[in-house]
Parts: structure tokens; C-alpha cells; sequence
């Protein structure tokens, strides 16, 4: 008799891998698909991974620079070795893609590598390369396909001359000059890699402003220093052609409000306006599952589409598209099909911009308490008063503290700085627990830490910071 499995799940990225092995240590027979030869999705082949490592020897590559000298380090200029890097950022994916394939055999996940789609209910079809089908039987089915680039109308991506940023990730030279079509998350990230390594990069923003829908103090103090850097900005601008040649090509813009266009000669063209759920081929409105206005399957709270049985995480629903959010969602719907009483708290989801320095937050913005009439107080303070980030020359950027006004429970913090992405984690510790701007401020923090600003800009909320 054909294998029955109890639960199916369809995408093998952040989300997928993390919802079939929680299942599995729940006593669940799973069995995954994946359309890739390897497992981890956009994050772990062309994305979160992959990007961090070229962060990371980028920023290295910048200190040994610029950097050296003034902490009594004496060396020749260092010499680029892109191939040599690229190598390492391969193996770092190679590392990782793998350990994915030893949890699953661990926790006797079956592994089905094809192109998934739902057949009907209980039914996942398979197209394999080979041409042939076949289709898996299952009690309940997850869709985890994640999310592809979005892609402007009537500009073509070749990942040569016009990137995507998976083409930003593989890149054999270093452009002269980049032009970064979005001053979201991804564009920063990957135009900071290209900056330090000698590119110009200027980034085009649609909005006039950088990180849309983060806070805009921090934003735009942030962008101050991203400018300092050398990375130059068109905002409220908006692309209106590219054209290629053998010799790169001609990007041309105009104010998003109407006014004398401009052109922007460029060797390489980053398009990094953002993502778009990945939906296509899955034979969604056969069997009957509504998606929204912009393409995302639409879930209950409990992640069930319209169909029972039929469940969607990760960047395939409403929501930040971030992975930790996909892994969230991948434990708790795993928890819900075996039973138990899965959750995600969408009101305390750190997100991170991995430049340097990071620009870490979680919680509301200002914009946001504004919006729903709350009333707060602020607490900020400096890393130029931090005496850590003095002593590592990493003084550059603040920690602010948002606390509701009456209860003094902390709504959101924001930190720009070296080793946001790590401090933020203690704020979202505090936020899930409810705790106040006190409890944090009451807290022994380890001298001398750059978290001790945390607990400076907790005091501020009261107007009591000790060090400044």
C-alpha cells in the first residue's frame, strides 16, 4: 500500500524545513517537496545566507583599509581576492544547505525533489525532471513556497548588466559604478557588499525617504550615515528605462511627483524593489483557495486556507516577509495540525539591516503609535556615550526606546549600531513578557557592553540616563 502521510509540506525554505521537522518531533509521518537540488529556499541559497557572508568580508575587507591604522595596526593596503570570497560565501552555503539534508534524514523526513502542486484535497502532485509524475497522498498539506523578486514593468532582468539580487550575489567583478533600484532592506545590504569592495553606488527610491515603514527618525539619521560612507541617494525618484549595452547601461529616472528626467550611466543595475509571494503552479484556485489584491494566500489565524486541511506560512501570507516570521509560523501550524495550541506574536518580530552599522528594531514605530493615538514616551541615547563602542571606534548611532505614557510598557525599541542585530533580541525578550521601560532600565547590565546603552536609553524614557 502507498505511504499516507500526515502532513505534506510543499517548499523546503526557512518556513517549510522548520514546520516538517517540528511535526516530526510531534510524531507526525511528514514528507517535504522541493523544486531546488538543495534544501533552504531564497534565504539559505540566495539570500539571507549568502548575503551575510559577503557583508562580512566586505566590512573585514574595509576595516583592513581604512581602519587598521588607527587602532596601531600597521598593514600593505589589502588586495581583493573576489573569486576567493565568492568561494567562501559558497561554502557557507554548501555548509548550511547540508545540515538541512542530515535534519531530515535525523528526524526520517521523507525528501521528494520535483515541483509540487495540489492535486485536490489530500493530494500532492509531482512533476519530477525526469518528465514523469506521481502523487503523494497526505492528511494535511503546508504551503511554503516563499517569495520571488519583484520586477519593474518593461525592464528586463539578464543578471548581467540588470541584477537581481541573486545575480548581486554571484557577480565576477566589481562594478565601477552600481545603481540600486530601492532603498529597501535587500538594496542597502547588497549596494553596502559593492560599496566597500569599490563601487559607486547610488541608490533610486521611489518614496523620499530610505527603509519604508521603519521608523523615520532612525531612518533618516541612518541614511545621514550611509551618505558619510560614500553611498549616494535619489529619493523621490522613480525609473522610468533602462537601457543596455556591451558597456552597461543608462538608467533613467524622473521625480515620482512629475518633473525633467535624468539619466544615470551604471555598469551594473541592482532592481531590489522588493518580493512577491511565490504562488505560481501550485493549482491553487482548482481546489478552491482565494488569494488577496496582492497575491498572498489568504489564512485564518490559525494558518487554514478556505479548503480544510489546506495551510500556508511564511512569506505566502500576510505578514513581514522575514524567515525567522516563516519559522514561527512553520512551529506553530505543526503544533496546530498535531493538536496543540500553536501561536505567533506578529506584535514583537525583531527585523535587522545587516549593513554596518545595523539598524535593528522591534515593536511600533513612532509613526505607528501616531496612527493609532497612543500615547508615549521616548527614550534615547547615543553610542558616543557608550564607552565599549569608544573603545572599538564602532560610536556611530543610538538606541531609542518607545514606552506607552501611561504604562510605561515598552511598544517598540529601534537601535542603530555595531551588533544591532545581536542587542535587539533582550527588547524582544522584554516585549513578549510585557515588561516596562523600568524593568529594563532596573536591570544589571555588564559593564563595558554596547547593551548598556540599551539600558541607558530605558532610563531616558523617565529622563534619568546617568551617562549623558
Amino acid at each position: 500500500m502507498a505511504q499516507v502521510y500526515d502532513l505534506v509540506v510543499i517548499g523546503t525554505g526557512p518556513g517549510g524545513y522548520v514546520c516538517a521537522i517540528r511535526a516530526a518531533q510531534l510524531g507526525q509521518k511528514v514528507a517535504v517537496v522541493e523544486k531546488r537540488k538543495t534544501h533552504g529556499g531564497t534565504c539559505l541559497n540566495v539570500g539571507c545566507i549568502p548575503s551575510k557572508a559577503l557583508l562580512h568580508a566586505s566590512e573585514l575587507f574595509e576595516e583592513a583599509g581604512h581602519e587598521f591604522a588607527d587602532l596601531g595596526i600597521e598593514v600593505s593596503k589589502p588586495k581583493l581576492n573576489l573569486a576567493a570570497m565568492m568561494k567562501h560565501k559558497q561554502d557557507v552555503i554548501d555548509g548550511n544547505v547540508g545540515g538541512i539534508q542530515f535534519l531530515f534524514k535525523k528526524n526520517k523526513i521523507d525528501v521528494f525533489h520535483g515541483t509540487g502542486s495540489i492535486v485536490s484535497k489530500g493530494n500532492v502532485g509531482l512533476a519530477l525532471e525526469d518528465g514523469t509524475n506521481q502523487v503523494i497522498e497526505t492528511r494535511n498539506i503546508v504551503i511554503a513556497t516563499g517569495s520571488d523578486v519583484a520586477r519593474l514593468p518593461g525592464i528586463e532582468i539578464d543578471e548581467k548588466v540588470v541584477v537581481s539580487s541573486t545575480g548581486a550575489l554571484e557577480l565576477d567583478r566589481v562594478p565601477g559604478k552600481m545603481i540600486v533600484v530601492g532603498a529597501g532592506v535587500i538594496g542597502l545590504e547588497l549596494g553596502s557588499v559593492w560599496r566597500r569592495l569599490g563601487s559607486a553606488v547610488t541608490v533610486v527610491e521611489y518614496l523620499d525617504r530610505i527603509l519604508p515603514g521603519l521608523d523615520l527618525d532612525s531612518s533618516k539619521q541612518f541614511q545621514r550615515m550611509l551618505g558619510k560612507q560614500g553611498m549616494a541617494f535619489e529619493l523621490g525618484m522613480k525609473v522610468t528605462g533602462v537601457k543596455t549595452s556591451a558597456k552597461g547601461a543608462e538608467v533613467t529616472i524622473e521625480p515620482a511627483a512629475g518633473g525633467e528626467a535624468k539619466v544615470l550611466e551604471a555598469d551594473v543595475v541592482l532592481v531590489a524593489i522588493g518580493r512577491v509571494p511565490f504562488t505560481d503552479g501550485l493549482g491553487l484556485e482548482a481546489v478552491g483557495v482565494p488569494k488577496d489584491a496582492r497575491g498572498r494566500i489568504e489564512v485564518n489565524d490559525h494558518f487554514q486556507t478556505a479548503v480544510q486541511g489546506i495551510y500556508a506560512i511564511g512569506d505566502v501570507i500576510r505578514g513581514p516577509m522575514l524567515a525567522h516570521k516563516a519559522e514561527d509560523e512553520g512551529v506553530a501550524v505543526a503544533e496546530i495540525i498535531a493538536g496543540q495550541h500553536g501561536h505567533v506574536n506578529y506584535d514583537v518580530i525583531p527585523g535587522v539591516v545587516y549593513t554596518q552599522p545595523e539598524f535593528a528594531c522591534v515593536g511600533k514605530t513612532e509613526e505607528d503609535l501616531k496612527a493609532a493615538g497612543i500615547a508615549y514616551s521616548v527614550g534615547k541615547f547615543p553610542f558616543t556615550a557608550n564607552g565599549r563602542a569608544k573603545a572599538m571606534r564602532k560610536s556611530e548611532g543610538f538606541v531609542k526606546v518607545l514606552a506607552d505614557k501611561a504604562t510605561d510598557r515598552v511598544l517598540g525599541v529601534h537601535i542603530v549600531g555595531a551588533g544591532a542585530g545581536e542587542m535587539i533580541h533582550e527588547a524582544a525578550v522584554l516585549m513578549e513578557f510585557g515588561g516596562s521601560a523600568e524593568d529594563l532600565a532596573r536591570t544589571c547590565h555588564a559593564h563595558p557592553t554596547m547593551s548598556e546603552a540599551i539600558k541607558e536609553a530605558a532610563l531616558a524614557v523617565d529622563k534619568r540616563p546617568i551617562h549623558m
